[in-house]
Protein backbone atom coordinates (compact mmCIF):
# COMPACT_ATOMS: atom_id res chain seq x y z
CA UNK A 1 0.00 0.00 0.00
CA UNK A 2 1.35 3.33 -0.71
CA UNK A 3 1.88 5.88 1.73
CA UNK A 4 -0.24 8.61 -0.18
CA UNK A 5 -3.24 5.67 -0.34
CA UNK A 6 -2.96 5.33 3.54
CA UNK A 7 -3.20 8.77 4.09
CA UNK A 8 -5.91 9.41 2.13
CA UNK A 9 -7.80 5.98 3.49
CA UNK A 10 -7.26 7.64 7.13
CA UNK A 11 -8.91 10.93 6.16
CA UNK A 12 -11.89 9.77 5.17
CA UNK A 13 -12.71 7.95 7.97
CA UNK A 14 -11.54 10.25 9.77
CA UNK A 15 -14.49 12.73 8.54
CA UNK A 16 -17.05 13.09 10.95
CA UNK A 17 -20.71 13.36 9.14
CA UNK A 18 -23.32 15.73 11.74
CA UNK A 19 -26.46 17.13 11.59
CA UNK A 20 -29.35 16.96 9.32
CA UNK A 21 -29.03 18.90 6.58
CA UNK A 22 -32.77 20.89 5.78
CA UNK A 23 -32.61 22.39 2.47
CA UNK A 24 -35.99 21.21 1.47
CA UNK A 25 -38.91 21.77 3.81
CA UNK A 26 -40.75 18.89 3.04
CA UNK A 27 -38.11 17.27 5.44
CA UNK A 28 -38.77 19.75 8.01
CA UNK A 29 -40.60 17.09 10.70
CA UNK A 30 -37.70 14.29 9.80
CA UNK A 31 -35.14 17.03 10.66
CA UNK A 32 -36.91 17.81 14.06
CA UNK A 33 -36.53 13.97 14.97
CA UNK A 34 -32.73 13.70 13.89
CA UNK A 35 -31.10 11.36 16.24
CA UNK A 36 -28.20 13.02 16.91
CA UNK A 37 -30.50 16.27 17.28
CA UNK A 38 -28.37 19.03 14.96
CA UNK A 39 -30.56 20.63 12.75
CA UNK A 40 -28.21 22.74 9.40
CA UNK A 41 -30.39 24.72 7.58
CA UNK A 42 -28.87 25.53 4.40
CA UNK A 43 -30.04 27.88 1.12
CA UNK A 44 -33.80 26.68 2.36
CA UNK A 45 -36.77 28.17 0.78
CA UNK A 46 -40.16 28.31 3.24
CA UNK A 47 -42.59 28.33 1.02
CA UNK A 48 -45.40 31.66 0.77
CA UNK A 49 -47.80 31.45 3.75
CA UNK A 50 -46.10 28.48 5.48
CA UNK A 51 -44.00 28.70 8.76
CA UNK A 52 -39.98 27.48 9.43
CA UNK A 53 -41.82 25.54 12.52
CA UNK A 54 -38.78 24.86 14.80
CA UNK A 55 -41.45 24.18 17.75
CA UNK A 56 -41.76 20.57 19.13
CA UNK A 57 -37.66 20.76 19.09
CA UNK A 58 -35.67 17.43 21.16
CA UNK A 59 -34.49 19.06 24.29
CA UNK A 60 -30.76 20.04 23.64
CA UNK A 61 -30.81 20.18 20.02
CA UNK A 62 -28.71 22.50 17.73
CA UNK A 63 -29.94 24.91 14.98
CA UNK A 64 -27.54 25.98 12.59
CA UNK A 65 -29.12 28.48 9.94
CA UNK A 66 -26.00 28.93 6.65
CA UNK A 67 -26.70 29.86 3.66
CA UNK A 68 -29.41 32.03 2.52
CA UNK A 69 -32.94 31.04 4.16
CA UNK A 70 -35.61 32.79 2.05
CA UNK A 71 -39.57 33.19 2.44
CA UNK A 72 -42.07 33.09 -0.95
CA UNK A 73 -44.87 35.67 -0.64
CA UNK A 74 -48.45 35.34 0.64
CA UNK A 75 -50.28 38.04 2.57
CA UNK A 76 -51.02 36.81 5.74
CA UNK A 77 -50.27 37.69 9.37
CA UNK A 78 -48.55 34.71 10.27
CA UNK A 79 -44.61 33.77 11.55
CA UNK A 80 -41.95 33.16 8.96
CA UNK A 81 -40.17 31.68 12.17
CA UNK A 82 -41.51 30.08 15.06
CA UNK A 83 -38.78 28.60 17.53
CA UNK A 84 -39.95 26.95 20.86
CA UNK A 85 -37.94 24.19 23.35
CA UNK A 86 -35.75 23.42 26.43
CA UNK A 87 -31.97 23.57 26.46
CA UNK A 88 -31.76 24.92 22.39
CA UNK A 89 -28.79 26.25 21.00
CA UNK A 90 -29.26 28.36 17.77
CA UNK A 91 -26.08 29.50 15.38
CA UNK A 92 -25.88 31.68 13.08
CA UNK A 93 -22.70 30.94 10.62
CA UNK A 94 -20.27 33.14 9.06
CA UNK A 95 -21.93 34.58 5.96
CA UNK A 96 -25.64 33.47 6.57
CA UNK A 97 -28.68 35.58 5.90
CA UNK A 98 -32.22 35.31 7.07
CA UNK A 99 -34.09 36.99 4.15
CA UNK A 100 -37.63 38.17 4.81
CA UNK A 101 -37.93 39.89 1.49
CA UNK A 102 -39.90 42.60 3.41
CA UNK A 103 -40.44 45.34 0.73
CA UNK A 104 -42.71 43.19 -1.09
CA UNK A 105 -45.15 43.60 1.40
CA UNK A 106 -44.23 47.46 2.82
CA UNK A 107 -46.89 49.72 2.25
CA UNK A 108 -46.14 52.62 4.97
CA UNK A 109 -49.08 50.93 7.22
CA UNK A 110 -47.31 48.24 9.18
CA UNK A 111 -49.68 46.43 10.82
CA UNK A 112 -52.89 48.95 10.81
CA UNK A 113 -53.83 48.23 7.07
CA UNK A 114 -53.02 47.77 3.82
CA UNK A 115 -51.48 44.52 2.71
CA UNK A 116 -51.75 41.32 5.14
CA UNK A 117 -48.23 41.35 6.67
CA UNK A 118 -46.62 38.48 8.75
CA UNK A 119 -44.07 39.05 11.66
CA UNK A 120 -40.75 37.60 11.40
CA UNK A 121 -39.67 35.46 13.94
CA UNK A 122 -41.02 34.26 17.50
CA UNK A 123 -39.33 32.07 19.88
CA UNK A 124 -40.44 30.55 22.75
CA UNK A 125 -36.83 29.00 24.83
CA UNK A 126 -36.08 28.23 27.98
CA UNK A 127 -32.63 27.62 29.43
CA UNK A 128 -31.47 28.81 25.87
CA UNK A 129 -28.83 30.66 23.72
CA UNK A 130 -29.46 32.58 20.04
CA UNK A 131 -25.98 33.68 18.86
CA UNK A 132 -25.23 35.47 15.67
CA UNK A 133 -28.32 35.71 13.49
CA UNK A 134 -28.14 38.12 10.65
CA UNK A 135 -32.20 38.98 10.16
CA UNK A 136 -32.88 41.42 7.00
CA UNK A 137 -36.01 43.30 5.82
CA UNK A 138 -38.75 42.12 8.51
CA UNK A 139 -42.47 42.48 6.98
CA UNK A 140 -43.26 43.63 10.62
CA UNK A 141 -42.42 43.08 13.77
CA UNK A 142 -38.93 40.88 13.90
CA UNK A 143 -37.84 39.48 16.82
CA UNK A 144 -40.34 38.25 19.34
CA UNK A 145 -39.70 36.60 22.79
CA UNK A 146 -42.37 35.15 24.88
CA UNK A 147 -42.81 32.75 27.46
CA UNK A 148 -39.46 32.13 27.51
CA UNK A 149 -37.10 31.70 30.66
CA UNK A 150 -33.28 31.92 31.22
CA UNK A 151 -32.21 33.07 27.84
CA UNK A 152 -29.38 34.74 26.12
CA UNK A 153 -29.54 36.41 22.95
CA UNK A 154 -26.48 37.57 22.00
CA UNK A 155 -24.56 38.99 18.08
CA UNK A 156 -27.73 39.56 17.05
CA UNK A 157 -28.04 42.31 13.55
CA UNK A 158 -31.65 43.37 12.28
CA UNK A 159 -31.15 45.55 8.87
CA UNK A 160 -34.18 46.78 7.63
CA UNK A 161 -32.53 49.76 6.06
CA UNK A 162 -34.04 49.74 2.95
CA UNK A 163 -37.46 50.15 4.83
CA UNK A 164 -37.07 53.61 5.64
CA UNK A 165 -37.35 54.53 1.52
CA UNK A 166 -40.06 51.43 0.54
CA UNK A 167 -42.36 51.63 3.49
CA UNK A 168 -41.61 49.84 6.27
CA UNK A 169 -43.82 50.43 8.86
CA UNK A 170 -44.13 48.94 12.58
CA UNK A 171 -40.71 46.48 12.08
CA UNK A 172 -39.79 46.72 15.66
CA UNK A 173 -36.40 45.25 16.27
CA UNK A 174 -37.01 43.07 19.90
CA UNK A 175 -39.98 42.15 21.45
CA UNK A 176 -40.07 40.73 24.76
CA UNK A 177 -43.48 39.51 26.84
CA UNK A 178 -44.49 37.19 29.50
CA UNK A 179 -40.62 36.29 30.07
CA UNK A 180 -38.19 35.67 32.87
CA UNK A 181 -34.59 36.08 32.81
CA UNK A 182 -33.92 37.58 29.42
CA UNK A 183 -30.74 39.10 28.20
CA UNK A 184 -30.16 40.50 25.03
CA UNK A 185 -26.46 41.47 24.13
CA UNK A 186 -24.82 43.39 21.65
CA UNK A 187 -27.09 43.89 18.88
CA UNK A 188 -27.19 46.41 16.07
CA UNK A 189 -30.54 47.32 14.65
CA UNK A 190 -31.97 49.45 11.63
CA UNK A 191 -35.14 49.45 11.67
CA UNK A 192 -38.75 52.00 11.17
CA UNK A 193 -40.12 51.48 14.61
CA UNK A 194 -38.92 50.83 18.32
CA UNK A 195 -35.31 49.21 18.67
CA UNK A 196 -36.52 47.47 21.82
CA UNK A 197 -39.95 46.77 23.58
CA UNK A 198 -40.84 44.70 26.57
CA UNK A 199 -44.58 44.97 27.86
CA UNK A 200 -45.09 42.27 30.38
CA UNK A 201 -42.17 39.85 32.59
CA UNK A 202 -39.08 40.37 34.68
CA UNK A 203 -35.59 40.37 35.11
CA UNK A 204 -34.23 41.40 31.37
CA UNK A 205 -31.34 43.22 30.26
CA UNK A 206 -30.69 44.69 27.34
CA UNK A 207 -27.69 46.10 26.91
CA UNK A 208 -24.41 47.02 24.54
CA UNK A 209 -26.97 47.70 21.35
CA UNK A 210 -26.39 50.07 18.72
CA UNK A 211 -30.19 51.60 17.18
CA UNK A 212 -30.16 53.78 14.21
CA UNK A 213 -33.86 54.89 12.22
CA UNK A 214 -36.40 53.84 14.78
CA UNK A 215 -38.51 54.59 17.68
CA UNK A 216 -35.96 54.31 20.57
CA UNK A 217 -35.75 52.03 23.44
CA UNK A 218 -39.02 51.74 25.32
CA UNK A 219 -40.59 50.65 28.14
CA UNK A 220 -44.13 49.52 26.75
CA UNK A 221 -47.25 50.73 25.31
CA UNK A 222 -48.30 49.21 29.87
CA UNK A 223 -52.03 48.47 30.11
CA UNK A 224 -53.95 45.11 29.73
CA UNK A 225 -52.95 44.97 33.62
CA UNK A 226 -49.08 43.60 32.37
CA UNK A 227 -46.25 44.49 35.06
CA UNK A 228 -42.85 44.90 34.07
CA UNK A 229 -40.30 44.75 36.67
CA UNK A 230 -36.11 44.39 36.72
CA UNK A 231 -35.20 45.65 33.65
CA UNK A 232 -31.65 46.97 32.82
CA UNK A 233 -31.00 48.81 29.44
CA UNK A 234 -27.13 49.56 29.86
CA UNK A 235 -24.96 50.86 27.23
CA UNK A 236 -26.83 51.51 24.34
CA UNK A 237 -26.70 53.88 21.45
CA UNK A 238 -29.57 55.34 20.09
CA UNK A 239 -29.07 57.34 16.63
CA UNK A 240 -30.87 59.21 13.81
CA UNK A 241 -34.65 57.79 16.14
CA UNK A 242 -37.75 59.76 16.85
CA UNK A 243 -37.11 58.99 20.53
CA UNK A 244 -34.37 58.57 22.83
CA UNK A 245 -35.98 56.46 25.51
CA UNK A 246 -39.24 56.44 26.61
CA UNK A 247 -42.02 54.78 28.79
CA UNK A 248 -45.27 54.62 27.65
CA UNK A 249 -48.35 53.67 29.58
CA UNK A 250 -51.85 53.45 28.17
CA UNK A 251 -54.50 55.79 29.12
CA UNK A 252 -57.25 54.18 30.94
CA UNK A 253 -55.65 50.74 31.64
CA UNK A 254 -53.92 49.33 34.59
CA UNK A 255 -50.50 47.65 35.20
CA UNK A 256 -47.03 48.77 36.97
CA UNK A 257 -43.54 49.36 35.91
CA UNK A 258 -41.15 48.72 38.62
CA UNK A 259 -37.63 48.55 39.05
CA UNK A 260 -36.44 49.95 35.56
CA UNK A 261 -32.95 51.10 35.07
CA UNK A 262 -31.63 53.35 32.03
CA UNK A 263 -27.56 53.23 32.31
CA UNK A 264 -25.03 54.93 30.08
CA UNK A 265 -27.62 55.49 27.29
CA UNK A 266 -26.02 57.96 24.52
CA UNK A 267 -28.49 59.70 22.03
CA UNK A 268 -27.79 61.53 18.74
CA UNK A 269 -29.63 63.50 16.40
CA UNK A 270 -33.18 62.46 18.16
CA UNK A 271 -36.20 64.39 16.24
CA UNK A 272 -38.69 64.24 18.77
CA UNK A 273 -37.96 63.43 22.64
CA UNK A 274 -34.78 62.71 24.28
CA UNK A 275 -36.66 60.94 27.14
CA UNK A 276 -40.67 61.01 27.26
CA UNK A 277 -42.48 59.25 30.08
CA UNK A 278 -46.75 59.44 29.19
CA UNK A 279 -49.91 57.98 30.80
CA UNK A 280 -52.12 58.49 28.65
CA UNK A 281 -50.24 56.84 25.28
CA UNK A 282 -52.77 55.75 22.40
CA UNK A 283 -51.22 54.20 19.27
CA UNK A 284 -52.33 56.77 17.35
CA UNK A 285 -51.11 59.53 19.90
CA UNK A 286 -51.26 60.86 23.27
CA UNK A 287 -55.12 61.99 24.35
CA UNK A 288 -56.17 64.23 26.97
CA UNK A 289 -55.03 63.27 30.98
CA UNK A 290 -52.40 60.36 31.94
CA UNK A 291 -54.70 57.61 34.03
CA UNK A 292 -52.60 56.66 37.07
CA UNK A 293 -50.19 54.03 36.66
CA UNK A 294 -47.31 53.03 39.21
CA UNK A 295 -44.06 53.76 37.39
CA UNK A 296 -41.90 53.04 40.79
CA UNK A 297 -37.65 52.84 41.67
CA UNK A 298 -37.12 54.33 38.22
CA UNK A 299 -33.34 55.08 37.47
CA UNK A 300 -32.09 57.33 34.75
CA UNK A 301 -28.27 57.19 34.83
CA UNK A 302 -25.84 59.07 32.33
CA UNK A 303 -28.60 58.96 29.68
CA UNK A 304 -26.73 61.98 27.29
CA UNK A 305 -27.18 63.26 24.02
CA UNK A 306 -28.39 66.08 21.49
CA UNK A 307 -32.21 66.24 20.08
CA UNK A 308 -33.21 68.20 17.12
CA UNK A 309 -34.08 71.90 17.42
CA UNK A 310 -37.82 70.99 16.46
CA UNK A 311 -37.85 68.43 19.26
CA UNK A 312 -38.20 68.10 23.10
CA UNK A 313 -35.63 67.17 25.27
CA UNK A 314 -37.11 65.65 28.39
CA UNK A 315 -41.14 65.14 28.49
CA UNK A 316 -43.11 63.51 31.35
CA UNK A 317 -46.48 63.51 31.78
CA UNK A 318 -48.03 60.96 34.09
CA UNK A 319 -51.00 61.04 36.69
CA UNK A 320 -50.10 62.78 40.48
CA UNK A 321 -48.78 60.02 42.75
CA UNK A 322 -47.90 57.22 39.88
CA UNK A 323 -43.91 58.32 39.89
CA UNK A 324 -42.39 57.04 43.21
CA UNK A 325 -38.49 56.75 44.24
CA UNK A 326 -36.96 58.13 40.74
CA UNK A 327 -33.67 58.98 40.52
CA UNK A 328 -32.85 61.17 37.51
CA UNK A 329 -29.22 61.73 35.62
CA UNK A 330 -29.68 63.06 32.11
CA UNK A 331 -27.80 65.72 30.15
CA UNK A 332 -29.95 66.14 26.94
CA UNK A 333 -29.32 69.06 24.82
CA UNK A 334 -30.57 70.51 21.41
CA UNK A 335 -34.20 70.59 21.76
CA UNK A 336 -36.10 73.75 21.66
CA UNK A 337 -39.80 72.85 22.29
CA UNK A 338 -40.90 73.38 25.09
CA UNK A 339 -44.00 70.92 26.68
CA UNK A 340 -45.99 71.54 30.12
CA UNK A 341 -44.66 68.27 32.58
CA UNK A 342 -46.87 66.65 34.91
CA UNK A 343 -46.72 64.51 37.87
CA UNK A 344 -42.82 64.65 38.34
CA UNK A 345 -41.72 64.03 41.79
CA UNK A 346 -41.36 67.14 43.93
CA UNK A 347 -37.46 67.94 44.03
CA UNK A 348 -36.53 66.06 41.36
CA UNK A 349 -34.00 67.68 38.93
CA UNK A 350 -35.76 67.35 35.63
CA UNK A 351 -35.23 70.31 33.29
CA UNK A 352 -38.64 69.03 32.04
CA UNK A 353 -39.44 70.65 28.09
CA UNK A 354 -36.12 72.84 28.38
CA UNK A 355 -33.29 73.32 26.42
Amino acid sequence: MSLIFFIGTLMMTAVVTYGFNLDNFDQLNDAKKSPDKWIVIKNLLVPAGKTLDLTGLQNNTVIEFTGHVTFGYQEWEGTLITLKGKNITVLGKRGHLLDGGGQRWWDGKGGNGGKKKPRFIQVSLVDSTVTGLHIKNSPRHCFMINSSQNLRVQNTTIDIKDGAKSGGHNTDGFGVSSSRNVTISNSVVYNQDDCFATTSGSDTVFENAKCVGGHGISIGSMGSGNVVERVVIRNCRVLGNTNGIRIKTRRGETGAVKNVTFDDIEMKDISKYGVVIQGNYYNSGPKGDPTPFPIENLVIRNVRGHVAKSGTNILVWVAPGSAKNWTWGSKITGGSKENPCKGVPQSLPIRCGKK
